[in-house]
């Protein structure tokens, strides 16, 4: 019997039963639930005739009910992951080339772009592999796809936490096939192979949509493709989550409290400088706040400010785009980054006209940010001027506190590195709570310069990387090395790890 209301209830769990094909049942939209116990049979009021007709074939004895729309699509989801797992674990044991041809890679179902890609139950053995590949990706929460050909195989690598490892290996045959797939739902061109192409697509996993940029570059045994997981505005952290210590946050609060002033965050690719920023301008957004942006390319889609994508083939430079952002009357203007004088100098007389400016550029420490601006011919009076603050920032892997082990190898290098003669210091080693990759998680640093007299008067004279530095740090600051050796000497990061985040760099 059909109950007549509505049943909510979004965290029901999934429940097989025996004799029950789990992918027709899920094809016929029949879901099964357990409600206080008991065996329940689910159905949507939208799929009610197809499922009434499935259901009426079983001869099973179990309640029926009727939930709601966010309920049942919740239970949905929850049956697709379930199947998307089972399908990627049958593939490592497929051999693709055997059952892989060009004829299966037809135009209709490349086109299948717009629907969730979970659902795509009839799609050829190709694009079931390029969705597989999204949906693990979107799972372990990867940064980058890295599809590479070699001479005699392809090979699949992702992106966590900065570094980089292997997800899969494949046959030459597959990986041009699989190339070919994610040219055609980027937008691309797929009988171009001889140039980079650069192209963006979306998908839909589980309910969730996923912007998803795609660069494809010729190499000498064929092409290869890194795509970009983007992020999406409601997964931007707030300051507090951002994993820097309770100083840190509270010295960044008070700088961006300021109404005018250039605030700039510096590091290398892959820092998280792009996710610092948008926290800053998600704490300063206020309703009565115009917020305009000027990124290459939008990483993260914020509901609440304005967003406008470089676009250098028809002339949307940095500098173009500032220049028109400026009579957009804006409060708070961020800059994706600044790569040349011109935008330096829009961005500096921005600053000195009343607006909030944060930017990034690329440099390894917040004293020699101020030697790139004056090197962009940027005057030190108007560094001191327009200037609130620079933040120069890295990502450190922490080790695995279940199965980090000492190094005794890494102890021997000690005196090179300024540690203790007694530090102990740790590696990772590798267990079932981390992956099996030794690292659990990343832990931010950052050496914050504040703008205060002591550095305008240096300024007048000096605008050397040293001369900063050594001011900078007889006031206070905690380079980022000083930091690295604090966490290994705490026995929270590798010696390894901390060489390749700046432990070398000098003091």
């Amino acid at each position: 019997m059909i109950l007549p209301e509505y049943y909510h209830d979004t965290n029901l769990p999934m429940a097989e039963v025996d004799g029950i094909d789990f992918d027709i049942a899920l094809k016929n939209h029949l879901l099964f639930t357990k409600v206080d116990e008991q065996l329940v049979v689910a159905l949507s009021e939208h799929r009610l005739i197809e499922s009434s007709n499935y259901l009426n074939k079983l001869s099973l004895d179990a309640q029926v009910m009727i939930l709601d729309e966010i309920s049942y699509e919740r239970l949905y989801n929850r049956y697709l992951e379930t199947k998307t797992d089972r399908e990627i674990a049958s593939m490592k044991d497929e051999k693709h080339e055997d059952d892989i041809n060009e004829d299966e890679l037809s135009l209709d179902e490349f086109l299948r772009t717009s629907s969730d890609i979970l659902t795509s139950e009839e799609s050829a053995p190709i694009i079931k592999f390029v969705n597989a590949l999204f949906y693990q990706a979107v799972k372990k929460k990867v940064s980058d796809i890295h599809i590479e050909t070699h001479e005699s195989k392809g090979e699949v690598r992702f992106r966590s936490d900065g570094v980089l490892y292997k997800n899969a290996d494949m046959d030459r045959k597959v990986i041009d096939l699989v190339i070919s797939r994610i040219k055609v739902v980027s937008n691309l061109d797929i009988s171009e192979k001889r140039l980079p192409q650069d192209g963006r697509t979306q998908v839909r996993i589980a309910g969730e949509n996923v912007d998803v940029r795609v660069s494809v570059l010729p190499t000498f045994y064929g092409e290869r493709v890194v795509m970009r997981i983007l992020m999406q505005g409601d997964q931007i952290p707030p300051l507090v989550e951002l994993g820097f210590n309770e100083v840190m946050i509270s010295r960044f609060e008070k700088v961006l409290q300021s109404s005018h002033g250039i605030i700039l965050v510096t590091g290398p690719t892959g820092s998280g400088k792009t996710t610092t920023l948008h926290s800053f301008l998600q704490y300063v957004a206020t309703p009565e706040k115009n917020i305009i942006t000027v990124e290459d390319p939008v990483e993260y889609k914020a509901t609440n400010i304005n967003q406008i994508q470089v676009n250098e083939k028809v002339g949307l430079s940095f500098a173009s785009a500032l220049r028109s952002i400026l009579r957009q009357d804006p409060d708070t203007i961020m800059i994706g980054e600044i790569r040349d004088e011109e935008t330096a100098q829009i961005a500096v007389r921005a600053a000195l006209t009343g607006h909030l400016v944060f930017s990034t550029l690329h440099t390894n420490s917040a004293a020699a940010t101020l030697t790139r601006l004056s090197d962009m011919g940027i005057e030190p009076f108007l560094i001191s001027s327009s200037l609130l603050g620079i933040l120069a920032q890295r990502l450190v892997r922490k080790l695995c506190p279940a199965c980090k082990q000492e190094d005794e190898t890494a102890e021997s290098y000690v005196k090179e590195y300024g540690l203790p003669d007694d530090v102990v210091i740790y590696k990772p080693l590798g267990c079932s709570k981390c992956g099996y990759n030794g690292y659990s998680g990343r832990e931010a640093l950052g050496e914050l310069l504040i703008m205060d007299d002591g550095l305008r008067n240096l300024l007048k004279t000096s605008t050397n990387e040293i001369d900063i530095r050594n001011y900078s740090v007889k006031a206070g600051l905690k380079t980022i090395p000083m930091q690295l050796k604090e966490i290994l000497i705490a026995g929270e990061t590798s010696l390894d790890e901390a060489i390749r985040i700046g432990l070398h760099e000098s003091n």
